[in-house]
């Protein structure tokens, strides 16, 4: 039996691809993935011509000339036969992009001489043309410019390029998080060296994160996320191949170091980039690439967090913000493959692990309106704090930006050595609330320290995501808020975790304002479906509030302050 691997903090088993197949190591497996991926791109390749099919004229002699033969209104677009010699080419004009309905169609001549619509005699009689015209159409719009093949098949090798570069990178975290972990009891009879030891190594790892970012690639510093929904919009160009390595070994250095930053956004823009790469690489058209971007972002937070629905529900509701069909189609195909190649390296167990919770009275449901209303103000905070990091951290931009990632690892180290559950994005931490692991009266100071830390460490200039941190804080203000409602003895534990789950759906909604996906991706992490209802109720007035506060959605104003910087930056090249 191949190796198994325990998660730290989380009681269970992760079961991975080393335990279905016998003799086969962790990076055996990896690299069987990227063989898998390899032969992909491959085939991918040889399917160019048809990924990029175009109309095509009649080969032969030559024999007349291209031009238009008939042209039809048909609800509100247009129709038209192109002609030459015995072939017709249907096109329809009009739309967001051209459609190529059929290509190379040959005409009949009835007996009154005039054209039948019908493909020649020699496809074999009136049944077979009528056949022949209908398979030539559907694999004409299938593998047109428009056609949903090529996007499906696409979104699919996006999703396992992407679930193969996440996967790789959330097992090389959790063995720098283990190891960040294990040298306070390694050093435990020499505590000064050992400490002098965890704080120098992580100032050097987020130094060197932030150096990555400032000389290769300075979108991918914070999340990522700002930067997709700009790509989509337009108002930034998708980031270049160099960013891949940039995220990934900047991410892992300073997430390793301990910084309170989340894995989720490098994984999310890494799909964005393995995604647009591909669409570019086959010739996609404008729209399809935008497609393939965002659904390349869902797969990210997919295998992030072990979440394919969290991850198309997020393409959807954040970063495209409206229902299409492809979208959807691209969203559901990229989370997928994502999913099933990032579980060759994290198994599919659940990131939490929760006791069975029992369906919640009427009493619980109405208590978490007011919880909900509490995460609008603490999300209103929270905004607030961060932005108010990412303001100072201007404010000494005569200092390097490795010296102030330094600043920050330093911190992150020391956290380390005297609290090492406190540090990192937070997982372990969430367990143990959601444990009933952490004594009621430590956690207002715990939560008001990640809550700093937090926002310094995005404030750093290195990879790392909101999320994690963000759902840490969630659940400890809904523990918090289930202690105080003094339930019943030998009960309130058990609901104090409910609580917890339903806060961090809450937080997550008061600040992103995407509450179907905080939803989902919380119902997928804890592997419970129970409190649904409860998250809803919570996630209303959580909502609700942040608004009337006049609080923009967190990304929304990311977002505003990166393109802000790019315009500065354009303008003074130009002087």
């Amino acid at each position: 039996m191949g190796a198994i691997w325990r998660r730290a903090g989380r009681p269970g088993w992760m079961l991975t691809v080393t335990d279905a197949i016998p003799g086969m190591s962790t990076w055996a497996a990896a690299a069987a993935a990227l063989a898998l991926f390899a032969a992909g791109v491959l085939i991918l390749k040889a399917l160019r011509p048809f990924l990029r099919r175009r109309i095509r004229v009649a080969g032969g002699t030559g024999e007349g000339r291209l031009g238009v033969e008939k042209s039809f209104a048909l609800a509100g677009r247009r129709l038209i036969v192109l002609r030459r010699g015995a072939a017709r080419h249907i096109i329809m004009t009009g739309g967001p992009n051209d459609a190529v309905v059929a290509s190379n169609v040959s005409f009949a001549r009835s007996t009154a001489g005039s054209e039948s619509g019908l493909p020649e005699a020699e496809v074999g009689g009136p049944a077979q043309a009528e056949s022949w015209t209908w398979r030539n159409g559907f694999l004409s719009r299938a593998f047109a410019s428009e056609g949903l093949v090529p996007l499906a098949l696409l979104s699919g090798a996006a999703g396992a390029g992407t679930g193969i570069i996440c996967g790789l990178f959330r097992l090389l975290l959790e063995k720098a998080d283990r190891l960040r972990m294990a040298v306070p009891v390694m050093w435990q009879e020499a505590p000064a060296a050992g400490c002098l030891l965890l704080i120098a190594s992580a100032a050097a790892a987020g130094s060197f994160g932030a150096f990555l970012v400032r000389r290769f690639s300075e979108h991918a510093a914070g999340s990522g996320i700002p930067h997709v929904e700009a790509a989509i919009s337009g108002e930034l160009p998708p980031a270049p191949l160099a960013l891949l390595p940039v995220k990934f070994f900047g991410g892992l250095a300073a997430l390793g170091a301990g910084f309170a930053l989340g894995r989720e956004g490098p994984c999310v823009q890494m799909g964005a980039t393995v995604a647009e790469l591909l669409g570019k690489a086959s010739g996609r058209p404008p729209s399809d690439r935008l497609s393939l971007l965002a659904a390349g972002a869902g797969a990210g937070l997919a295998a992030a967090f072990n979440a394919p629905l969290a991850g198309s529900a997020f393409v959807l509701e954040e970063i495209m913000r409206k229902f299409e069909l492809r979208n959807a189609i691209a969203a559901l195909g990229a989370a997928g493959s994502a999913i099933v190649v990032a579980r060759l390296f994290t198994g599919p167990a659940p990131e939490f692990f929760v006791t069975d919770i029992s369906y919640p009275a009427l009493g619980d449901n109405l208590l978490c309106f007011g919880l909900g209303s509490i995460a609008g103000v603490l999300g209103v905070l929270y905004s607030r704090v961060l932005f108010a990091a990412l303001a100072a951290a201007r404010l000494i931009a005569r200092w390097p930006v490795e010296l102030r990632a330094a600043v920050v690892g330093a911190a992150a180290g020391a956290i380390a050595w005297f609290a090492p559950a406190l540090a990192g994005g937070g997982d372990l931490l969430t367990q143990r609330t959601l444990d009933g692991g952490l004594a009621l009266a430590a956690l207002p100071f715990i939560w008001a320290l990640r809550l700093f830390f937090g926002a310094a460490s995005y404030a750093a200039g290195t990879p790392g995501g909101l999320f994690a941190p963000l759902l840490v804080l969630g659940a400890q203000m809904g523990f918090m808020f289930g202690g105080l409602c003094d339930f019943a003895a030998g009960s309130g534990a058990s609901r104090e975790t409910a609580f917890a789950i339903v806060g961090m759906a809450a937080l997550f909604a008061a600040v992103v304002r995407a509450p179907l996906t905080g939803m989902i991706l919380v119902t997928e992490m804890t592997d419970s479906s129970t409190l649904l209802l409860p998250m809803l109720a919570a996630c209303f007035p959580a909502m609700a509030v942040a608004t009337m506060l006049r609080e923009p959605p967190v990304y929304d104003a990311l977002k505003e302050r990166i393109l802000a910087a790019w315009h500065q930056k354009e303008n003074a090249a130009q002087c």
